[in-house]
């Protein structure tokens, strides 16, 4: 790691903590001049006015001058942080980050997808956000960047994990109603673990598989569990051969979850609404008949 490189968290913390301290001195100073004045001004004490001051030029060039240069420093301080933030290192690792209603994907260079974005330790992270269908808002309080990702707008921040652990990454613009379940993790690890992650061949899962890839690649697993929870969608646990109750054309009626139902589902959600749930998921039309397959295996093992 360059102990020269500025990151987001020093860039930003120095700021907040002047114009905190700032406010600070502030508030203590003008509390204590009108608690000072209560007491010494007081009606009962002084009932008519005595002083025959009508100005003091001194006073009124420092009650001027000395919040301008206030006012002034906090903003060149503000500025050079700004200007760390958006200035990106030139060996920074890529990713995209891409948001949808209600969860994230991150996409590395080799292709490689994750719900997690998995970062090096002491590595400058770039992460490009990208957008699908509304406005939500990238956010990790641990590295003091948070930035709107806007459908069809470039825009991008980045950071750098000093020490390895797991770090709370939200959405932080309300985006519909699971916008509170847009949760996710930034996992920072050693450079030698994440090469090995980002090569594949990392101890696969119990329970993964081209199926559960596919359902976290794009998105699903942010609105449906796989343990029973009740999200904005329907749990995939032991949803293969249940009957549910669906709303077609404004009628409700009893279908059978097969892989016909499923293809339906994925290709035409709004054909059949299930009871109980919003009608917000978006068709999939990219998925193949052979992932949709891969998904179906994968529900069917799931009970």
């Amino acid at each position: 790691m360059d102990p020269n490189l500025l990151t987001t968290t020093r860039a930003v913390d120095p700021v907040f903590m002047f114009i905190f301290g700032i406010s600070l001195v502030l508030l203590v100073g003008i509390t204590a001049t009108m608690v000072g004045f209560v007491i010494r001004y007081r009606r009962s004490r002084s009932p008519e006015p005595t002083s025959q001051a009508a100005g003091n030029i001194w006073l009124e060039i420092v009650w001027t001058a000395l919040p301008t240069i206030i006012v002034m420093a906090m903003f060149y301080y503000g500025w050079a942080g700004y200007l760390a933030l958006r200035n990106v290192p030139k060996d920074a690792l890529e990713v995209t980050a891409t948001a949808r209603m209600w969860s994230w994907t991150f996409t590395y260079a080799n292709g490689k997808t994750s719900p997690k974005l998995y970062v090096p330790v002491g590595k400058p992270v770039l992460v490009n956000l990208v957008s699908t269908d509304v406005l939500h808002g990238f956010y990790i309080p641990a590295f003091r960047v948070k930035r709107d990702v806007v459908p069809g707008m470039k825009n991008h921040v980045w950071f750098m994990a000093d020490k390895p652990g797991p770090y709370d990454l939200f959405c932080s613009v309300y985006c519909g109603t699971g916008h509170s379940a847009m949760i996710t993790t930034v996992e920072a690890v050693p450079e030698a673990e994440f090469q090995t992650w980002l090569a594949g061949r990392e101890e696969v899962e119990k329970g993964t598989g081209r199926g559960r890839e596919l359902l976290e690649k794009n998105g699903c697993l942010g609105c449906h569990s796989l343990d029973g929870t009740r999200k904005v969608g329907p749990t995939f646990k032991g949803i293969w051969g249940r009957n549910v109750t669906v709303v077609t054309g404004g009628a409700e009626r009893t279908a059978t979850v097969d892989e016909a139902y499923l293809k339906r589902s994925l290709r035409e959600p709004a054909a059949d609404v299930a009871t109980g749930y919003p009608p917000v998921m978006p068709p999939y039309p990219a998925l193949s008949d052979k992932e949709i397959g891969d998904i179906v295996d994968f529900l069917k093992e799931l009970k």
